[in-house]
C-alpha cells in the first residue's frame, strides 16, 4: 500500500491516512518473546525556538546483557504541526531516517508514545509498526485516552485501559509507589506481551531501557548544540 510512506502535512489528509493505515495493525501474539533479544528504541526531542528543528535518537539494545550495542543521531527540520492524536506525522519521518541509519535491526522496538491506544488506534508506535513492517510496542508516559481502576502501588501492578469498553492497552506501574506508564500494542505484538515486555526491560527505572537510554541520549544531543 502506497499511502503507508506518505506523511502529509495537511491535518484532515493525516486523519483520513490514519483511518487507512490503522486496519493493517496486528495485536496478536506474532513475535515470541524468549526470542526477543535485541531491542530498539527511539525518542524525539527539539531545540530552537518554535520547535521546528528535531532531533532523533535510535538505539539497539542487548536485553541478555543490559548493553547498548549501537545507537544512531539524526537532525532535521519538523515541517508538520503539533496536534495531539497526529504525532507520528510530525515525528515519525525522522524517527525512520534514525532507524534507517542503524546497521543492527532490533527483534522489536519500543517507541516513545502511543500505541493503539489512540483515537483511530494509530499513535506513534503502531505508525511505525505498519510503516516498517516490525514488531513495536507504545510506551507513554500520559495517558491520551480511555479510563482505568486505581493502578496497586507495587512494581509488576496493572490495571486495563479501556475506551468505550474496549481494551486498547495497560496502565503499568513499574516502579513501586511512582507512576505508572500507560503501555500499549503497537504493531505485531499482544497486549499481555507488550506490558511483559515493557516490565521485563525496566530494572532501576520507571522506564524501560530502551526507551530510557534513547532519551537520555537525545536530550543530552539537545543540550550539547
Amino acid at each position: 500500500m502506497k499511502d503507508l510512506f506518505e506523511f502529509p502535512r495537511d491535518p484532515k489528509e493525516a486523519i483520513e491516512l490514519q483511518k487507512k493505515i490503522c486496519g493493517f495493525v496486528i495485536t496478536e501474539d506474532y513475535c515470541n518473546i524468549e526470542k526477543v533479544r535485541l531491542i530498539g528504541g527511539i525518542d524525539v526531542a527539539y531545540k530552537g525556538r518554535g520547535a521546528k528543528e528535531g532531533c532523533a535518537v535510535a538505539l539497539v539494545w542487548d536485553r541478555h546483557t543490559g548493553e547498548t550495542v549501537e545507537a544512531v543521531y539524526v537532525e532535521e527540520s519538523i515541517n508538520f504541526p503539533y496536534i495531539p492524536g497526529l504525532l507520528s506525522f510530525r515525528e515519525l519521518p525522522i524517527a525512520i531516517k534514525a532507524f534507517d541509519k542503524l546497521s543492527l535491526k532490533a527483534d522489536l522496538w519500543m517507541i516513545d508514545g502511543a500505541g493503539i491506544a489512540h483515537p483511530r488506534r494509530l499513535g506513534i508506535a503502531a505508525h511505525f509498526g505498519v510503516v516498517l513492517d516490525l514488531p513495536a510496542i507504545g510506551v507513554a508516559k500520559s495517558r491520551l485516552i480511555g479510563s482505568h481502576l486505581p493502578v496497586p502501588r507495587t512494581k509488576g501492578s496493572w490495571v486495563p485501559l479501556r475506551q468505550n469498553g474496549e481494551v486498547i492497552g495497560h496502565v503499568l506501574r513499574t516502579r513501586s509507589d511512582v507512576r505508572p506508564l500507560y503501555v500499549s500494542p503497537g504493531h505485531k505484538v499482544s497486549l499481555l506481551q507488550s506490558a511483559n515486555l515493557v516490565l521485563a526491560c525496566c530494572s532501576r527505572y520507571r522506564l524501560p531501557e530502551p526507551t530510557r537510554l534513547a532519551h537520555q541520549l537525545v536530550t543530552a544531543k539537545v543540550r550539547s548544540n
